[in-house]
């Protein structure tokens, strides 16, 4: 597949048993409702997959259950982060063996490389594949910013196609799009500028909340950027928006984005620890957020919410 990424890809959840096991059933299940919804490509083991939770045992069934729900209908980008570059350089020719499109790349976590030691890393990680690379810019998580000077310099590097920009910097956004071009796509990583970012010209969206509402997800697409239709994009998104807010600013995304997924019908069991499921008075303020939403459909028609678990 290769096409140039677009669109709307879901940082997939890593779906778990009651006893903490990954569970590549409902797994399989949850990428090909993904899929039939709308989404334009998953993304398992990012960190709304609890990737540094996993086994590499389990990492690579996790991937190899995306790679085979998706069978070749949307293409599939494989978290590929770790500590070292020699196991990044690992996950990544794994990804690569099993057939994955590209790969997602942050920077290596809690060594704090420099900027030089950081593009020898991705220099390397480069020579090693045959695939794109997606960099992924999240120094709240990672500790390491990329800012976007060197950014660009990482697109001389022949895999380095894309970036997940999740600084929440709406003007990250628009410097990457102005003084890169078509040399890199860029993809919206903060769901509450998804909206700006289509409108100043990103590719895409990477988000976990994807996982929840995909057909929201994909609709927004379809009338900001393949429609054009403006007032009807910024009107799904302001229903949208205090659903993202709710989750982004709740200091629990991975937890909220498994709690809200039995709320709309596709459980995907809890959060492996060192993570706990979220509370019964945030699951109440969750199902509350998504009834709102649902009660509002964008063809103006009223319908109930969907049926809590």
């Amino acid at each position: 597949m290769n096409k140039k990424l677009h669109g709307i890809l879901a940082a997939l959840v890593t779906p778990m048993t009651a006893d903490g096991q990954v569970d590549p059933g409902v797994l399989a299940r949850n990428a090909d409702w993904l899929i039939r919804a709308g989404v334009h490509g998953l993304i398992p083991l990012g960190s709304t997959g609890e990737y540094y939770a996993l086994t590499a045992a389990e990492r690579g069934m996790v991937l190899e259950t995306a790679l085979a729900s998706a069978a070749g209908r949307v293409p599939v980008l494989a978290g590929a982060n770790a500590g070292s570059t020699h196991e990044v350089i690992a996950y990544a020719r794994q990804a690569e063996q099993l057939g994955a499109a590209g790969v997602l790349l942050a920077p290596p976590y809690y060594s704090l490389p420099t900027l030089n030691e950081l593009y020898a890393h991705f220099r390397a990680v480069n020579d090693a594949l045959g695939i794109p690379i997606m960099l992924y810019n999240y120094p709240a998580r990672t500790g390491v910013d990329m800012p976007p000077d060197f950014i660009a310099r990482l697109t001389e590097l022949s895999n380095v196609r894309y970036v997940k920009e999740s600084t929440g910097e709406m003007a990250r956004i628009t410097t990457l799009i102005r003084t890169c071009g078509d040399r890199l796509g860029v993809f919206c990583g903060c769901d509450t500028l998804a909206l700006e970012s289509f409108m100043v010209g990103a590719a895409g969206w990477v988000g976990g909340v994807a996982n929840v509402l995909p057909r929201e997800h994909a609709q927004l697409y379809a009338l900001a950027v393949e429609r054009r239709d403006y007032a009807a994009a910024r009107a799904l998104f302001f229903r949208m928006l205090p659903v993202l807010e709710l989750f982004e600013g709740g200091g629990k995304y991975t937890q909220y984005v498994k709690a809200a997924c039995g709320l709309v019908g596709h459980p995907v069991g809890p959060p492996r620890p060192p993570l706990r499921p979220a509370t019964p008075a945030e699951r109440a303020r969750l199902r509350a957020a998504l009834g709102r939403l649902a009660a509002k459909p964008a063809s103006g028609r009223r319908r109930p919410p969907r049926r809590a678990t």
